[in-house]
């Protein structure tokens, strides 16, 4: 379970982007981050990836403060980023596989596992360097990392962009089998939330910070 109190972030004095965000997320629930650019779902996802810290406020993840203790924390985090941040010289099938051995998950099921996984995917260039692959290749691949260490916790930036529609309903009933099947929390932001209804049981909002809305 989350428990997230008072968490706000500034990056000027005086200015914050967000401010007070109180929320409790129980296992098995998803919730979908919505609001225009620049109002902060980015940075409220990297505070709980721990690649940002909170200005003031907390999150706690099964009870311990998660930027305070974050080892076993991030071994239970699934992520996709909305920015490029995957190895091009490597393949899609060796980043997997890197994936899962450097959590000491990998066995003799892994390679079936991750198979399987580019099968759910329709991601057919998986021995391809990911430097060649098309934007929705790169997005695919970032959901197979993200989903092939079976985490309890799911921390997705627009997942769905560059995706077309019939890929979108793959990756949309991927989610909600874990949300139900896994029991795994999903914090998402989407621009889309066509077939997202399965996977969002609340709606949370970033209106634009007052510095930013056009008088």
């Amino acid at each position: 379970m989350f428990q997230i109190k008072e968490l706000t972030k500034q990056f000027k004095a005086g200015r914050p982007i967000f401010s007070g965000i109180t929320k409790k997320v129980e296992q098995g629930k998803g919730i979908g981050l919505v609001g225009p650019n620049g109002s902060g779902k980015t940075t409220f996802l990297r505070i709980l990836s721990l690649n940002s810290f909170p200005t003031s406020g907390s999150v706690e993840y099964q009870g311990i403060n998660i930027h305070e203790q974050p080892h076993d924390y991030l071994k239970q985090v699934g992520l996709v980023h909305d920015e490029e941040t995957l190895p091009q010289h490597l393949t899609a099938a060796e980043l997997l596989e890197w994936v899962l051995r450097s959590r000491n998950l990998w066995d003799e099921k892994s390679t079936s596992a991750v198979n399987q996984m580019f099968a759910d995917l329709s991601l057919e260039e998986k021995d391809e360097p990911i430097g060649t692959y098309s934007t929705g290749m790169k997005k695919k691949t970032q959901i197979a990392a993200a989903l092939i260490i079976n985490p309890a916790v799911l921390i997705l930036d627009e997942p769905l962009r560059g995706l077309d529609e019939s890929t979108r309903k793959i990756v949309t009933d991927l989610l909600a089998e874990r949300k139900k099947r896994q029991k795994a929390i999903i914090l998402m932001s989407s621009h889309t939330m066509g077939n997202t209804d399965e996977i969002f049981d609340e709606i949370l909002s970033f209106p634009l910070p007052k510095q930013n809305q056009k008088s």
